[in-house]
């Protein structure tokens, strides 16, 4: 065999080595880099409408809650005027021995679980929106996709936190464990 189809045999050998193990390899990691980059984006829509969804049933539980309050005040009034206003004597002892209505204070209660529950379900949403990240910094940080999408943008997403919680981190300090901040 001669020098020339040697070298020309061995060309198309990693000319086919490069078709059938690098372009495949390319592709792949093109497709999941923009794979990861709209499940980001699909995810941060679901991050908002959690928040969203947490924001309106907290405001409107709390408008019943209110609501049932203000409803409850003006009929406690209006019956203990009635039952104990002038026209009898005797109205402290008619008002221990009497059944009387009592305010119910499991709206206030439906409240606080929506809130704990409803922030668990956004803290989720958060923690996957993160995994994305994660996956996609990964991918463009580690060998062999880096070779071919290393070179692509950051996949900038949102994490809400908190004032607190940023200013914590920025001190590395979190001092404040007395929880209703009385003086004890």
């Amino acid at each position: 065999m001669s020098t020339g189809l040697k070298i020309g045999l061995i060309g198309l050998i990693l000319g086919a080595v490069f078709l059938v193990v690098v372009v495949p390899m390319w592709i792949s990691a093109h497709n999941k880099d923009k794979s990861l980059r709209n499940l980001a984006a699909a995810q941060e829509d679901v991050c908002k409408m959690v928040f969203d969804e947490t924001w309106k049933i907290i405001s409107q539980q709390a408008q019943v809650a209110d609501e049932y309050k203000e409803a409850f005040r003006q009929i406690f009034s209006e019956l203990m005027e009635g039952r104990y206003g002038n026209a009898r004597g005797g109205s402290l002892m008619s008002w221990i021995t009497e059944q009387n209505p009592e305010f119910d204070s499991a709206l206030y209660i439906k409240i606080q679980s929506s809130i704990e529950s409803q922030r668990h379900k956004y803290t989720e949403a958060q923690k996957m929106l993160r995994d994305i990240k994660l996956q996609h910094d990964d991918l463009r940080t580690k060998l062999p996709t880096s070779i071919f999408v290393g070179g692509r943008p950051v996949l900038e997403v949102t994490i809400v936190t908190s004032s607190k919680t940023e200013n914590v981190y920025e001190e590395a300090k979190e001092d404040d464990i007395n929880l209703f901040n009385r003086d004890k």
